[in-house]
């Protein structure tokens, strides 16, 4: 399928602080034409009609009225991470889209660390660090 044909998906940028991981990018770019935040501001009248979906990574883009009122082909706003909290439901709903989002992407990690910091804890590693 050609680029052109690819459904389009808005994200913030890619790679940066705040943007989509490089690796994750290349992912996205087999099923969707990747369109950055700063190509959708350049080209909003062109740009809003090809965008199909947003990927929320890290909180952002931010999903706003003004936002969703430009894109009128938008059906699904897909939230990398755990929690919709950042997200105001109700009214994305109101515009017909629908909402995703990875609930147990970061379980297991997250049970880790927590494993992690009891056991440094308990055996008191970081005060033993730092006294040698």
């Amino acid at each position: 399928m050609a680029e052109e044909e690819l459904p389009g998906v808005l994200i913030l940028d890619i790679g940066g602080t705040h943007g989509v991981l490089e690796n994750l990018a290349a992912l996205l770019k087999k099923h969707f034409r990747l369109i950055t935040m700063k190509e959708f501001l350049e080209n909003k009248k062109e740009m809003s009609k090809k965008i199909q979906s947003v990927f929320v990574f890290e909180c952002r883009p931010t999903i706003d009225r003004e936002l969703l009122e430009s894109l009128p082909n938008l059906k699904v706003i897909g939230n990398s991470g755990v929690g919709v909290d950042h997200l105001d439901l109700k009214m994305i709903s109101n515009f017909g889209v629908k909402v995703t989002n990875t609930p147990h992407a970061v379980a297991n990690p997250t049970a880790d660390i927590g494993m992690a910091l009891m056991l440094a804890s308990a055996r008191r590693l970081v005060e033993g660090n730092v006294l040698n």
